[in-house]
């Protein structure tokens, strides 16, 4: 028989079983994915009503966060002007009526009913003599906080007409003798130390399971529960970085006495979460460069001649510099781990085909994985033409191919003829097998999750890890989701490279800009015109992850405002661009299809390419210096950039005008930056400011379990601490053998030991 004062146990236990649940609410919490007392300890409040400022109608002040306790006197409804408006009496015993009013919310009426109290918070004004409350939160005192209302309450003391029955009156005589607690006042303390603690938890919740139910269970589970709950840092370590003790931060979170409780409860859990991504992804640069082995990749000056001789043109500084880096760490016996990122157009290919040749020139293979067939194909033309004259014979591997010509290629890969593969997703199938691989470059990092990442490191024997990103990326994120890197940046851009105009446009100005556009296109350049949806419904589905717009949007404002690659094709050829060549491109098409558009824009076949994002990486047509960018709003700044940086590639300035579809000020704070800004490092952080991590990066691909608190744009003081100690941690203790950090190494495996492929630890 099982000891039942196990913390484990007790943790694990099934969560009917603890007081106040049951099976039916067990069943509706199964839903949420809360099994067992653990599970709900660590199903934090995602906000918190703020009941701190508690008065009563006879105290109120105007335009002030309060909250009052009030009795329903009636429920009325009726229809004006713009709407429904619900109207709610209430009395509070100290002051006559008050209203609160709900405007377009009639679906409170079968919420609210006379009779029944309610905590009401807002911020009243008033109104024809008499106190306002409009739209504020509300909450229904339930039978049980009633009953702790009666039973602490003095005979004579009312809440409008809600008085005390004898039997309390004879049952609590004996404990209220305090003159403070007589009448309305009384019953305000009353209120405020038996059932509001001035901050009240929010949960999400699913159908059928009521806040004040689930608060009254989350009371239950943390009051006899959290103690089990055991502390993941040593006591010297909390004191250190001033953090509460795992048991008091559970019930700060949940049920914070005030505002300075519930930071340092917050604060608690975020550096948790933040320090053990730091440690994880220190264990693992640590392993990558002790565990594992690497072939010494060292460039003679013979090498660097025949390499260098390749390249028709001159390198920049910043091209240099990342040669420089990546050749030190190529010539190491541990594999190198680098993320080279730069502006659009700044020659990050040209440093890989570096890397790539040298480790040919060692006797290795080296592979390239793009994020789209479109860009694959390109970097198959760029080696080929830039491998003209040499032995060396890339091949490209992506879906689409014929079985014959398939299995062509897999023989060439095991065999070692391949030197050079150039590849897509299907680099990563099981049936792909190198001889000895010895370079792996990715472009497009945060297109790839870490999973593949890992398992595209594992295909060959230790090789090295060269990725690559034109979206620069903002620090606290690169000492996150690239925490395991070593970073380059190229700054500069090759000389000659040619302005792009950038304009932000209202709808009023469509006309004026589709004449300048056709203009230009009968001078002999080219354009594209991306929009974000590929019909009236569907967002393009390399678009769905990257949209800025609210979820919230109704599907009718989608189908009628957002600009569409179907309904723009139609209207351009038949319209403004009547005469002129018009294509167009989306994910969905086939390989087939997407290769024969894009050869003929590049051959000039097409002259206008309406497209999806698809486009936003890598192409690269140089006669095309003309873009239109319909529904911008739908992009996020980074992804408009990488579009923009698809034109004014050859002799020729570019122009690109950006249309939003809605008008709101945060919109066109957004654009106006995007017009202003050509840095991708600075857009990046603007849009890091903007948006956030998960819609920058993808971060819902990138491997990583989320965040329950923490957020990198927010706590960046935080994460900068929880490296430095990961770093000093981790400098003393490697494999974190000590005892007293046994639980840290336990929660980081538990956390992050598969995603990012530590293995065991010490």
């Amino acid at each position: 028989m099982k000891n039942t004062t196990d913390p484990i146990h007790e943790l694990r236990k099934p969560i009917e079983f603890v007081k106040t649940v049951g099976r039916q609410r067990a069943e509706l919490l199964d839903k949420m994915g809360i099994h067992t007392p653990a599970d709900l300890l660590f199903w934090f409040p995602r906000d918190y009503e703020d009941f701190s400022n508690f008065t009563d109608l006879a105290h109120l002040v105007p335009d002030e966060l309060q909250t009052i306790c009030a009795r329903v006197v009636n429920v009325s409804v009726r229809f004006i002007s713009r709407g429904v408006l619900l109207t709610v009496t209430v009395e509070d015993g100290t002051q006559g009526l008050a209203e609160i009013l709900f405007f377009n919310q009639a679906f409170r009426q079968k919420q609210i009913f006379p009779g029944q109290i309610y905590l009401f918070t807002g911020k009243p004004k008033i109104k024809s003599r008499r106190w306002q409350f409009t739209h504020p939160i509300l909450r229904q005192l339930p039978p049980e906080e009633v009953e702790i209302l009666n039973a602490h309450t003095v005979p004579g003391c009312q809440l409008g007409s809600v008085r005390i029955s004898p039997e309390n009156e004879m049952e609590n005589s004996g404990e209220l003798k305090d003159e403070s607690l007589v009448g309305n006042e009384g019953l305000n303390k009353i209120i405020k130390t038996h059932l509001v603690s001035g901050l009240q938890p929010v949960y999400r919740l699913t159908e059928g399971l009521s806040a004040w139910e689930f608060r009254r269970m989350a009371g239950q589970v943390v009051e006899n529960f959290a103690k089990y709950v055991e502390e993941t840092f040593p006591e010297d370590f909390r004191e250190r970085f001033h953090l509460l003790g795992i048991t008091e931060a559970i019930r700060g979170i949940h049920f914070p006495e005030n505002h300075e409780r519930l930071e340092a409860a917050r604060r608690r859990f975020i550096f948790q979460e933040l320090f053990l991504l730091q440690l994880a992804l220190g264990v693992r640069r640590r392993q990558n460069q002790v565990g594992f082995r690497a072939p010494i990749m060292e460039v003679t000056h013979k090498m660097d001649q025949r390499i260098r001789r390749l390249f028709p043109y001159e390198l920049t500084e910043g091209q240099h510099r990342a040669i420089s880096d990546i050749t030190q760490d190529m010539a190491q016996g541990h594999p190198m781990n680098r993320l080279l990122q730069g502006d659009v157009g700044c020659g990050k290919t040209t440093v890989a085909v570096y890397a790539m040749l040298l480790a040919v020139a060692h006797g290795f293979q080296a592979v390239i994985m793009a994020p789209t067939e479109i860009l694959a194909r390109q970097h198959g033309r760029t080696l080929r033409k830039l491998l003209a004259h040499s032995d060396v014979r890339p091949v490209e591997l992506v879906g689409g191919l014929r079985s014959e010509a398939r299995q062509e290629i897999l023989q060439k890969i095991a065999s070692g003829d391949a030197k050079i593969i150039i590849g897509t997703h299907a680099v990563l199938q099981e049936d792909v097998k190198f001889e000895n691989l010895g370079l792996v470059v990715i472009d497009e990092q945060h297109k790839f999750g870490v999973r593949q990442r890992a398992s595209l490191r594992s295909a060959g024997e230790s090789p090295h890890y060269l990725v690559m990103t034109a979206t620069p990326i903002p620090r606290s994120v690169a000492m996150t989701l690239f925490g395991d890197l070593d970073i380059t940046s190229i700054r500069e851009l090759p000389p000659g490279r040619q302005k792009v105009h950038t304009y932000l446009a209202q709808e009023s100005q469509k006309e004026s800009w589709w004449q300048f556009f056709r203009e230009k296109i009968n001078e002999g350049r080219q354009g594209y015109v991306v929009v974000p949806l590929v019909d009236g419904g569907k967002m393009a589905e390399a678009d769905e992850e990257n949209t800025s717009e609210s979820e919230e949007d109704s599907q009718m404002e989608t189908k009628k405002e957002v600009a569409n690659l179907l309904t723009t094709y139609e209207y351009l050829k038949n319209g403004p661009l009547a005469g002129i060549r018009v294509g167009m491109i989306h994910g969905r098409m086939s390989a087939l299809e997407k290769d024969t558009v894009m050869m003929d824009f590049r051959t000039g076949e097409i002259q206008v390419l309406v497209s999806t994002s698809v486009i936003e990486v890598g192409v690269d047509v140089p006669n095309a210096t003309l873009l239109t960018i319909l529904s911008a709003e739908r992009f996020g700044l980074a992804q408009l950039h990488q579009i923009r940086g698809r034109i004014s590639r050859g002799k020729h300035p570019g122009y690109c005008c950006v249309f939003p579809t809605r008008d709101a000020p945060e919109v066109q704070q957004r654009l106006t930056i995007f017009t202003e800004t050509t840095d991708g490092f600075q857009l990046a952080d603007a849009d890091f400011s903007f948006r956030g991590p998960g819609n920058l990066f993808g971060t819902q691909q990138h491997g990583l379990p989320p965040f329950r608190l923490a957020d990198l744009e927010r706590d960046r003081k935080v994460l900068l601490e929880t490296r430095d100690a990961a770093e000093e941690i981790l400098s003393h203790d490697p494999g974190l053998a000590s005892p007293v950090l046994r639980r840290m190494r336990v929660q980081m495996l538990h956390r992050y030991g598969r995603v990012l492929d530590l293995g065991d630890v010490g």
